[in-house]
């Protein structure tokens, strides 16, 4: 049998398939985005809500300002880090920022947790800004160039998916750290046990940063393109704006990223629920087990997924299945009261989960892909700031809709009356149900990225040599 026509295209390239061990390498930076995110998502607002008493109100009002420098840092971020600097022609565009960035993430991170003791409402509420916007801040300097590497490095479909495959198995136990290593180590009602929790995490994230390296240096090939393109795009610079609204002029973008931030939403709101959950509907009990059968769920269907993707040839059909898997098993947690049926729901909605987890860089590299065959230029960085700063933007519908759940039942003045019982239902279950079941009738009816358009912007890009 002769060469596949992916083959064909990989070696007129002159590319050699990245092999497992650098797919392992780079599968460490998804393990350190979610170690470092899931943890901060999951406790920081009942952090500064319950334990340090900042107002819920408060709260949200600082996970607003924090999404509003979201909106304007994470893609000029990505725009700006695209741009050739002294050591592109030497380590390409892309590993200079990772490399600079990860390790002031990973200890920016602690700061979060380290409020000073006794402060006024209005000191803590600055430190809760100042303290994430300067953690987000570095974390968008590697993670926008992080995750612009994998349309790059890794170019075929079969490729993407056993590069997806191997980086979320790797990750996953990195939403293992980040939902697992907190219950080890807090103590509800001991506010300085969440900041031993953060320093065991932000080693942990320092060892897979150095981890992390090998998977992310770019080839050859890559720094080679990359020359080429700023060579032949001198005479034609595009602006932030200009490409912005490039971006949006993109049904399958736009599609990706409705669906994108109504997903975070509903993930973020859920986890952040579960320790609402174990403390007031458990009667304090750890949530160890609930999230270890979420993550066990997610780890076993990692392999029936890979498989259904390679049957099916399309990364955007299938990942709008498991979006719609992940709303069927959100919905019955707003009945379930023991702690047997709340594991038994969350390993279902672990398989829902690691599926759409897995797909999503292979989904979204195909949209990039169509976007680099239409405007000529590779420009990934910009589109994985957009991306990112939806999925932050997400943090704002659980900052909110948790002071307003908790206002409307009276959270605060009696957390486990049966009204706020119910609120903690809502915003666990109910609420996410309904978020990703919108983003999921957006990305319907909006993304037409057929398996032959996929085909035919692998073929361009082999021809245009980008």
């Amino acid at each position: 049998m002769g060469p596949t026509m992916n083959e064909q295209a990989s070696t007129a390239q002159g590319e050699r398939s990245p092999g497992a061990v650098i797919m392992a390498s780079y599968g460490m930076g998804r393990f350190t985005v979610e170690l470092l995110t899931g943890a901060f998502s999951a406790v920081v607002f009942k952090f500064y809500e319950t334990e340090i008493g900042l107002a819920g109100i408060l709260v949200a009002v600082g996970f607003v300002v924090h999404s509003v420098w979201n909106a304007v840092a994470f893609p000029l971020v990505g725009w700006f880090t695209g741009k050739p600097t002294f050591l592109s022609a030497r380590l390409g565009r892309r590993f200079p920022w990772i490399a600079l960035g990860a390790p002031f993430s990973v200890l920016a991170f602690v700061l979060v947790f380290a409020p000073p003791a006794h402060a006024s409402p209005l000191l803590l509420l600055a430190w809760l800004v100042l303290a994430s916007c300067l953690y987000d801040a570095m974390h968008s300097v590697w993670e926008l160039n992080y995750q612009s590497v994998f349309p790059d490095k890794f170019r075929e479909y079969a490729v993407r998916d056993k590069a997806a495959g191997i980086g979320t198995v790797v990750g996953t136990f990195g939403v293992i750290g980040g939902a697992i290593i907190p219950t080890l180590f807090i103590v509800y009602g001991d506010p300085s046990s969440y900041l031993r929790s953060a320093v065991v995490i932000a080693l942990i994230g320092l060892v897979a940063v150095v981890l992390l390296m090998p998977g992310v240096r770019e080839t050859a090939s890559m720094i080679r393109r990359f020359a080429l393109q700023v060579e032949s795009t001198r005479e034609r610079a595009v602006g932030f704006f200009s490409q912005l609204r490039a971006a949006f002029a993109h049904r399958d973008f736009v599609a990706f990223i409705l669906l994108y931030f109504f997903y975070q939403a509903a993930v973020l709101t859920m986890q952040s629920s579960i320790y609402y959950v174990g403390d007031y509907l458990l009667g304090g009990r750890s949530t160890t087990l609930i999230f270890a059968a979420m993550l066990v769920g997610a780890l076993v269907s990692i392999p029936a997924w890979l498989a259904w993707s390679k049957r099916s040839g399309s990364h955007q059909r299938s990942l709008l299945i498991c979006a719609v898997a992940l709303a069927a098993f959100s919905l019955p947690m707003t009945f379930v009261t023991g702690y047997t049926g709340f594991v038994v729901c969350m390993a279902l909605w672990g398989v829902a989960f690691g599926g759409f987890w897995f797909l999503l860089n292979p989904a979204m590299a195909d949209v990039v892909d169509e976007i680099v065959v239409k405007t000529g230029i590779r420009e990934d960085g910009i589109f994985y700031g957009f991306r990112a700063f939806f999925g932050k933007l997400s943090l704002v519908v659980q900052a909110v809709s948790f002071w307003i759940i908790h206002e409307l039942t009276g959270f605060r003045a009696n957390p486990r009356s049966p009204l706020a019982i119910l609120g903690i239902h809502i915003h666990l279950s109910l609420l996410p149900t309904v978020l990703i079941l919108v983003g999921a009738l957006f990305y319907w009816k909006l993304n037409d990225l057929t398996p032959e358009k996929c085909a035919r912007n692998k073929e361009r890009l082999t021809d245009l040599g980008l």
